[in-house]
């Protein structure tokens, strides 16, 4: 007979909750060294994490004597960089998130706006990629599609793409195309330029740092498995394993592998899913060693959300049914692999080294990109396309290590960090030898198209190095009531194929103010960002010639307060980006343009009581273009970027009922332009979202099902810009039931 048990935040005890910090690496995400063979270290991670649960049922049961368990392993984590910051009051959202060369922060000493959403809200929201965390936090839109196998972002109006996503704090290690969360223990989102903090983004993105940490090893066994059902024929399997075993039981080990296949909600594409993810630790007295690893690949067969392009449209019509498939016969395959080893020292109570060193190889092939089409001025919905056949990788390598310690000057205590960090990446593609020639379709009733032929060689293109160094130090004054945060990074941006190799200086300034104790904190931010110079095309009078990188500015001032378990934030934010413009009479590419993007946030989480959740906020956005060519688009809005957002959701216990919760979710989008000329403007668009869990026991076995559906309502709607004069389509009305057994 079914036992139920309590539901709400803490239905089933979860992987973060079961964790000690004892048992965290001191640098979270930061470590050195690493191999080659991803695939090797995954298969060998599984076998090992069979070996384990076969040793853990011949240990001792924790009712024996405390020093036969791992009890007796501390690790200190005065740095902040040893275990996750825990989580607040209803278990979505932590209290704390990583600052990069700052190590992990608590929200309200932090001088940034910082989200960190848990592995307890993607599994109750049945979220299956990075993507569809983001989906809770207003400053985040999506430039591609819903299911699209590219997920690239805008946060605060700036461009964020795949690529640029870090994994536990470097960026070239995460999966290129986009990142599922079977690995993910948590998602941090940092608003605003990160280049002191964490590195120039490889493409210099300024309007946020996203930062997934991967699971590793917990303090007690665990056994999980995840079946999962989608609409229309998706099933997945998912098992999560952790282990410690050895003297002492300072050896973890933690496996993730999923499975998956079947149609998705377009109408006849295939999705296969392949993971298999490994994280493996030692604790040793003042010291930790890690490795983290995964291999991951995504087939798309038969098809491809569309994008529109409305470049010769005068007027918007309506969105097709977000089912359509206007690419039958267009696969696609990217695979994602990785290897890194982390580790830390400490050198005395105070003092602390750590580092990490990992390699990615990202390849692709089929068509990722290019699945769009071009509306015709009759507005019936007639538009041409074309098909690409492509090829491509990038492998990269990454390092970052530093020394991060504690010391006072008379009353002001002093938390210095310096840092080294590096990014190495070499692409290459190869393009078809012939593009398909144009068709006809139609985005309500489209038909099959001319598929292109095969590609040419693949050659590479980029051989690029970003290395940096970095200081910073956060002095605490006034019993700590102020905190203020000083610091630099040197960063050299080498493309090694295109003899271009420039260097530049990134300051920051953060300033945290609590005068009337923990729960209230005034702060306020100077950052810049840093983006890679461009290489002027070969159109252009001045072709080849290469610009310096251009500087990203960001000034933010706010206050957060909290009571009890609910957290709130208000922001107030200007960015400003450089952009390029073009000298009509003497053919010249110029960088003389700029965006300023000015917003509000309101960001809130936490528990309101014992029965209701809340997450979610709204933001209001001016994204200016003011300087643009020949002024043409001065005082236009750019295009993609809503003024007005709001995510709110409200998870609920049902009294009464016990192990039962509901939950909705609200997502709004205001009125977007669709161009820089603001001529073509599209409407606004509401999303409601709703969801359920029963958590109970059957034979004994912990048992939580839950239930959601996107788009309850089934909208077919125009969701965000791919780029000037391009719309995406919303995603379908989706559901998605699982069942996870803790064995």
């Amino acid at each position: 007979m079914a036992t139920p048990v309590r539901g709400g935040a803490g239905i089933a005890p979860s992987a973060s909750a079961l964790a000690s910090r004892r048992f965290r690496p001191i640098a979270q995400g930061r470590s050195f060294a690493a191999g080659s063979g991803p695939r090797a270290v995954v298969g060998l991670a599984a076998l090992l994490a069979m070996s384990a649960t076969a040793h853990a049922q011949t240990q001792p049961p924790a009712s024996q004597p405390q020093e036969q368990r791992l009890g007796e392993v501390t690790v200190s984590d005065k740095q902040d960089g040893g275990g996750l910051p825990a989580l607040a009051p209803g278990a979505q959202v932590a209290k704390g998130a990583s600052l990069g060369v700052l190590g992990n922060v608590d929200v309200m000493d932090a001088a940034f706006n910082i989200t960190a959403y848990s592995e307890e809200l993607i599994r109750d929201q049945n979220a299956a990629t990075v993507a569809a965390v983001l989906e809770n936090d207003a400053s985040v839109r999506f430039s591609t599609n819903t299911g699209h196998v590219n997920e690239n972002y805008l946060i605060r109006g700036f461009d964020v793409n795949a690529s640029e996503v870090a994994l536990n704090g470097l960026y070239g290690l995460a999966p290129d195309s986009h990142v599922p969360t079977e690995m993910i223990e948590r998602v941090e989102l940092l608003k605003g330029p990160g280049a002191l903090l964490g590195g120039m983004a490889p493409n210099g993105a300024v309007g946020g740092v996203v930062n997934v940490v991967s699971k590793k090893p917990l303090a007690e066994a665990l056994t999980r498995l995840t079946t999962t059902y989608t609409s229309g024929s998706q099933l997945q399997e998912h098992v999560d394993v952790s282990r410690r075993f050895g003297p002492g039981r300072r050896l973890g080990i933690r496996f993730n592998g999923a499975l998956s296949g079947g149609e998705t909600e377009v109408d006849d594409q295939k999705r296969r899913r392949r993971l298999g993810a490994v994280a493996l630790d030692y604790q040793g007295d003042r010291f930790t060693l890690g490795l983290d690893a995964y291999h991951y690949k995504v087939n798309l067969d038969n098809g491809s959300p569309v994008m529109v392009s409305f470049g010769k449209m005068k007027n918007l019509i309506a969105a097709p049914d977000a089912s359509n498939n206007l690419f039958r016969g267009v696969n696609t395959e990217v695979e994602n692999k990785s290897v890194a080893l982390r580790g830390s020292f400490e050198l005395s109570d105070s003092w602390q080294l750590y580092g990490i060193l990992g390699k990615a190889w990202h390849d692709y092939a089929g068509q990722p990109t290019g699945t769009r089409v071009v509306l015709n001025a009759v507005g019936d919905g007639s538009a041409v396309g074309q098909t690409y056949n492509l090829q491509g990788y990038t492998h990269s390598t990454a390092l970052d290590a530093g020394l991060r310690g504690r010391f006072k000057t008379g009353d002001v205590g002093h938390q210095l960090v310096f840092s080294f960090n590096e990014l190495q990446q070499q692409s290459g593609r190869a393009l078809p030898i012939v593009v398909s020639s144009s068709y006809t379709t139609n985005i309500y009733d489209p038909v099959l198209p001319v598929l292109a032929g095969p590609r040419n060689a693949v050659s590479q293109e980029n051989d690029n190095v970003i290395r940096s160094f970095a200081v910073a130090d956060t002095l605490s004054l006034l019993q700590d009531r102020l905190q203020l945060t000083l610091g630099a990074r040197h960063q050299r941006v080498h493309q090694k194929m295109k003899g271009y190799d420039e260097s530049a200086v990134t300051p920051m300034l953060g300033l945290v103010a609590k005068p009337w104790g923990e729960d209230l904190s005034f702060y306020a931010n100077y950052i810049e960002g840093l983006s890679p110079g461009l290489e002027v095309g070969s159109t252009y009078a001045n072709a080849g010639e290469t610009f310096a990188p251009y500087k990203s500015r960001q000034m933010e001032a706010g206050v957060k307060w909290r009571r009890a378990g609910w957290t709130n934030t208000l922001s107030l934010f200007q960015i400003e980006k450089p952009s390029t413009t073009i000298d009509t009479a003497a053919n010249t590419l110029k960088l003389n343009g700029e965006q300023r993007n000015r917003g509000v946030e309101w960001n809130t989480f936490g528990a309101v009581n014992s029965r209701l959740r809340v997450l979610g906020g709204i933001t209001y956005l001016q994204p200016k273009l003011t300087s643009t060519q020949v002024g043409a688009n001065d005082g236009h809005d750019a295009f993609g970027a809503a003024r007005w957002a709001a995510n709110l959701a409200a998870d609920w216990d049902v009294p009464g009922v016990a192990g039962l919760a509901l939950n909705a979710r609200l997502v709004h989008t205001g009125k977007q332009w669709v161009n820089s000329a603001n001529t073509l403007r599209a409407p606004s668009w509401t999303r409601f979202d709703v969801g359920a869990r029963y958590a109970t026991r059957i034979a004994d076995k912990k048992v939580v099902l839950r239930g959601t559906v996107d788009n309850v309502f089934g909208r077919n709607y125009w969701a965000g810009a791919f780029a000037d004069n391009f719309l995406t389509v919303g995603a379908p009305r989706t559901v998605r039931i699982s069942a996870a057994v803790d064995f």
